[in-house]
């Protein structure tokens, strides 16, 4: 499990933007917030995209998933917690327009990290 987690892809998404229809549904991505790293994906489902993340900290962590179904104009958020004295981390995964936008979030510009087509 841990090997999926850590070694999915090698493309992590804050090192490139993604563009339409580079990804399409159960596609994995891989995700990395400080050191938590992981993947996610999603499914088109009749009430909304479900994005599912899987995420552990480090090597030796328990992993961890988290699920939301986001309908049009919604967006979810997936948080970590900073070391001691700094902060944590977040990411936004938004729906609109037909495409999954992920940011991250509390960064000074909110840069956007990834795009992702229906």
């Amino acid at each position: 499990m841990i090997g999926l987690i850590g070694g999915g892809a090698a493309l992590g998404l804050a090192a490139s933007q993604l563009h339409a229809g580079e990804l399409s549904a159960m596609a994995g991505e891989s995700i990395r917030l400080g050191g938590f790293h992981g993947v996610f994906y999603y499914t088109a489902e009749n009430d909304g995209y479900r994005v599912i993340a899987t995420m552990a900290e480090g090597e030796a962590g328990n992993p961890v998933r988290f699920s939301a179904t986001l309908a049009e104009g919604q967006s979810a958020t997936i948080s970590v917690p900073g070391k001691s004295g700094e902060p944590g981390r977040s990411l936004e995964i938004s729906r609109s327009g037909g495409k999954l936008t992920v940011t991250e979030a509390g960064s000074k510009s909110n840069q956007q990290v990834g795009a992702i087509a229906e």
